[in-house]
Order: structure tokens, then C-alpha cells, then sequence
């Protein structure tokens, strides 16, 4: 048998000149890309957040480089981070070896970073708009929900701490009458409405009692009341202002709202703790975030456009949506605002299928007279303007309803088919929201909307399945909508760097890659992997060494 050679092993050897940790770095390292984006950041606000004074602290960009970069690997736990830098070299080229304990590393986070990542966030998405990566004049938005920390058998419901509170309200009031003028329990009436408690004039009625003149029964009732009761009345008082506009919330997390989640273990949909996420999204690429504690989508919109504007201005020109967030108070926001609004609307689909259209019964169907203001029933009957209601949502907006009834349906053969009411039929016309919807459709179905239609799902809903699937990201991991929003503004500024890297920095990178900024124009070269499916976006016929030269 021929003698196999090996090569040469000794984990003894000594070497004649120590190595440079920099020449164990790849040049196409996405640690590279990290460290320059990092070295232009304005860390002011940072700094002011540190008081001064005693030990010296660990240069604030180290830990950013370092925080990022874990947070680009799916490595999100600090004692993970701290083993990395032990034993990973880019970490510690990162950090030039240094090694921070896990507890200093979450203090920067919850300390330093808790306030201010929503400005390195906004920093980087300005580096990549001048980059030609990503255009602020467009907006794709969308949300998903994702699961709090706090345990799903925390819930407190309004429901039942408005009944218990209503309970023990009867029950005090019930005892107070009974010590104060001795009216017995089966006299007092049902129908007396029970008051509504203030604890300092509860508190100020009881001083006011003469307890010397009490029997034993009515003391201990009434130390009842001190001891037992009134406490649990500021309980119900304090779960309530907790709440607010919410009907649930978490005792281990405050912040989080009981929400109906898609994803689960059990994968039925399970009602658990959670923040509704949304997202604003350009080539993929994050451009703005915020958590709501609003289950749906609707009543979100506007508050996160507002955010976004905040933060880099008024360049949106147009916005693209599912029918989630089309309604009359989004479509008043966006037409006031000069923002094109591709955003659908309810039955945006099914008034398109022959159906709904070949349906004479519906009122969309139905012929309206703009000049007499009148509508036209399947046969032939006018039916007039009777009145006008005015609603009101959630968040303030007034909605003006127009009512329009017929003059006698008695005898008409299509009864049965038209309505189920035994009187006239009554319709609900509101004017400016169909206005509205005529001008999404128009849009929507244009060649510019049939483009931002095809390109929705494959924004924000890429993003969602790459943060949850791709980088495990499927559960909060801090208690507090605070902290909360500070993990994920690391998350999304980290995957917004992965998202560079992968997109443009595979090969290798000169020495600054910000050099090539102070130009106007600039060519980067993006060197594609077609080992995945084919698409419309590029060309079937592409080879494996294949290059797509693209002009910001």
C-alpha cells in the first residue's frame, strides 16, 4: 500500500512575528462593510448619554460594530455575543480584542442605545438613499404581529375588570347605607344606580362614620371596606388606566396587547401577548418601524406615516398598501397630504369577478342622478335623499353618511331579492369615500399601479419571512414597548447592512467604501446568484458568471 503524505501539523509551532488579527479578515467580509458604515455615523446623541466620570467605558462604536454584526448573524443574546468575543476573530477584529462582559453589553444596549437607535437606523437609511440602494419617494407598507415575552396566562381582559369593579362598587355602596342610616339589605331597590367611587371621597365618607357607635357586625364590615375592599377598588383602578383604549393587556408586560397570532406552536391561531408591527419598506430594504397596540391595520396607517415624515422629511410622493389599510380617514390623509395612494380598498377583488358586477341589487350597482341627487331601484323606482348621519371612528375622524329611501316598495315582485326589511328600503351612501375609491381604482389599475401591485407582496412580505424564517426573529425578547422598539431598530439597521452586503459588497471591497458617494452618479456592479428561479425582474438566459450593471 503507497504511504499516504500529510502535511505538516503542530499546534505547538511558534511563530517568528506574531499575526495580524487584519490579515485573518476576508476582504469581503460583511465585518468590513459593518466597521465603515459604523465609522460614519454621528454618535452624538450616543455620547450625551453617558454621565462621565469613574472607570473608563468601552469605546461606544466598538459596541455598535460589534452589537450589529451579532445582530446580523442571528445572534441576539449578550452572553452569545460576549463567547463570540472570546472566540470568533472577526468579532474580535471588531472589537481589537477587546472583551466586554454579557453585562456590559446589555447595559450599552438598554442604556445607550434605548433612545438614540432610531437615529442610527435613520442614518444608515440616508447612507443608502445616497448609494442609489433605495428611494424615499416611495413607500411600501405592511404589518405582522409578533409575540411578546411576557407569559399568554397574564392576560387581564377590560371586560372583567369593569364587571368585578362594578361588583364590588354595588357591594360598598350596599354596606355604606347599611352602617350610615340602617336601611336593610333586602329594602334597598334593585334599580338604584349604583355611583361611581372616587377612593378619596370613599375615603373621606368612612372618616366621617362615628365608629364608637357601631355594632361589632358593622366594625368589621366597614374594616372590610378600609382594609379589603378599597385596595381592590385602586387595583381596578390602576388595570383600567393601564389599559386605556386597549381590552387586554399582559401583568408581565404592561405594553403588550392579547392579539389573535397567525404563528404558534399549536398553529391554530392561539390568542396570545404581542405588538403589531409595521413596516415601511424600499427594494427591500427597511425604511421606517413602529410597534401599535392595535390588532388591525387600519387605524395604524396614519400615525406611521406621520413617524415617517418625522424622520426624513416630506419626500413620500406615493405609498403602496393592501386593502388593510384602505379607508375614507387613510384616503382623507394621504389626498390632503399630496401622496399617491396605491392602497386598496374593501372588495377591491370581488367588484371586478361578473357576479358582483351582473348583481342589480347592490347599491354600487344601482343608477345615480348626481344633479337630482337621487338613485334608481332595480325597477325603476326613485329613491330621494331623507336625511344625513354623521360617524365617528376610533380615532376622531367623522365619516358624513347620506340616506336615501324608496317611496313604496308594497307589491314590488323583486322584494324578496332586493332587502329583507317589511318596510321601504333604506340605503347608506357615503359620497366622498366612493370618490375615493374610484380614483384607487383608476390608479390601481394602471400600468404604474399593476407594477406597484406585482412588486407589494414581494416588499414587506420578504422582509417579514426573511426576519422571522430566515433570521429567527419570531419573538420579542424585553419586557416594555421601549426596550422593545430598541431590539428591533438594532434588528432592522443590522438587517438593512445584510441586505447591503448581499446585494452589492460581495466582492471585494476597496479600502472606504464611501469614497465613490461625493460623485452624483454612481455604477455598482451586482454579481447574481441564479441558482435561485427565474423571475420577470431579470432574464431567464443569465449564466452563472453573469453580472447586472445598475446607475443611481
Amino acid at each position: 500500500m503507497t504511504k499516504v503524505p500529510y502535511k505538516s501539523y503542530s499546534q505547538n509551532q511558534l511563530w517568528l512575528l506574531p499575526p495580524s488579527i487584519e490579515d485573518l479578515v476576508p476582504q469581503n467580509s460583511p465585518a468590513r462593510l459593518v466597521s465603515e458604515i459604523v465609522d460614519k455615523l454621528d454618535i452624538s446623541d450616543i455620547i450625551s448619554t453617558y454621565k462621565g466620570g469613574g472607570a473608563s467605558s468601552y469605546n461606544p462604536r466598538m459596541m455598535l460594530k460589534v452589537i450589529f454584526f451579532a445582530y446580523m448573524n442571528n445572534i441576539f443574546s449578550c452572553r452569545k455575543i460576549a463567547v463570540q468575543l472570546e472566540q470568533n476573530v472577526l468579532y474580535m477584529w471588531l472589537s481589537a480584542n477587546q472583551h466586554p462582559d454579557f453585562r456590559t453589553i446589555n447595559n450599552f444596549r438598554s442604556q445607550h442605545l434605548k433612545s438614540t437607535i432610531n437615529a442610527l437606523f435613520s442614518q444608515v437609511v440616508l447612507m443608502l438613499c445616497e448609494m442609489g440602494c433605495l428611494s424615499l419617494k416611495e413607500l411600501y407598507v405592511d404589518g405582522t404581529k409578533i409575540e411578546s415575552r411576557a407569559n399568554k396566562y397574564t392576560f387581564v381582559w377590560r371586560g372583567s375588570v369593569e364587571k368585578n369593579k362594578a361588583k364590588l362598587e354595588a357591594k360598598i355602596k350596599t354596606i355604606l347605607e347599611q352602617i350610615e342610616l340602617g336601611i336593610a339589605q333586602d329594602n334597598t331597590p334593585d334599580d338604584d344606580p349604583t355611583p361611581h367611587f372616587d377612593k378619596d371621597d370613599l375615603k373621606a365618607r368612612i372618616a366621617n362614620i362615628n365608629k364608637a357607635n357601631l355594632s361589632k357586625r358593622d366594625a368589621k364590615a366597614l374594616k372590610d371596606v378600609e382594609d379589603k375592599m378599597i385596595p381592590k377598588l385602586e387595583e381596578y383602578e390602576e388595570k383600567l388606566a393601564t389599559l386605556g383604549e386597549r381590552n387586554s393587556y399582559s401583568k408581565t408586560d404592561p405594553d403588550a396587547t392579547f392579539m389573535r397570532m397567525k404563528e404558534d406552536a399549536m398553529n391554530n391561531g392561539q390568542t396570545k401577548p404581542g405588538y403589531n408591527l409595521q413596516i415601511g419598506t424600499s427594494q427591500q430594504f427597511i425604511t421606517a418601524y413602529y410597534l401599535f397596540h392595535n390588532p388591525t391595520d387600519t387605524l395604524t396607517y396614519i400615525p406611521f406615516l406621520t413617524l415617517f415624515r418625522q424622520n426624513y422629511g416630506n419626500q413620500l410622493e406615493e405609498t403602496t398598501a393592501d386593502s388593510g389599510y384602505g379607508s375614507e380617514e387613510n384616503y382623507t390623509f394621504l389626498e390632503n397630504n399630496g401622496i399617491t395612494p396605491y392602497v386598496k380598498y374593501n372588495y377591491f377583488h370581488k367588484e371586478q369577478h361578473r357576479p358582483f358586477k351582473n348583481n342589480a341589487f347592490i347599491v354600487n350597482n344601482l343608477y345615480y342622478n348626481k344633479d337630482e341627487d337621487y338613485y334608481v331601484c332595480p325597477m325603476g323606482q326613485h329613491m330621494t335623499h331623507v336625511g344625513t348621519t354623521t360617524r365617528t371612528t376610533e380615532s376622531g375622524f367623522k365619516s358624513h353618511i347620506d340616506i336615501y329611501q324608496a317611496q313604496n316598495c308594497n307589491g314590488c315582485p323583486l322584494h324578496s331579492q332586493c332587502h329583507k326589511s317589511k318596510n321601504d328600503r333604506r340605503i347608506e351612501v357615503n359620497h366622498n369615500l366612493n370618490r375615493q375609491k374610484q380614483y384607487v381604482f383608476e390608479l390601481l389599475t394602471s400600468e404604474e399601479g399593476l407594477e406597484r401591485r406585482s412588486r407589494r407582496p414581494i416588499e414587506p412580505e420578504a422582509v417579514f419571512g426573511q426576519i422571522k424564517t430566515c433570521m429567527g426573529y419570531k419573538r420579542f425578547r424585553h419586557f416594555g414597548k421601549d426596550l422593545v422598539l430598541m431590539d428591533f431598530g438594532i434588528l432592522a439597521t443590522a438587517f438593512n447592512m445584510l441586505k447591503l452586503y448581499r446585494k452589492v459588497m460581495r466582492r471585494p471591497m476597496p479600502h472606504n467604501i464611501f469614497t465613490s458617494l461625493r460623485p452624483k452618479t454612481i455604477r455598482f456592479v451586482v454579481y447574481i446568484d441564479v441558482s435561485i428561479s427565474h423571475s420577470e425582474s431579470f432574464p431567464r438566459t443569465l449564466g452563472n458568471d453573469a453580472k447586472l450593471e445598475l446607475a443611481a
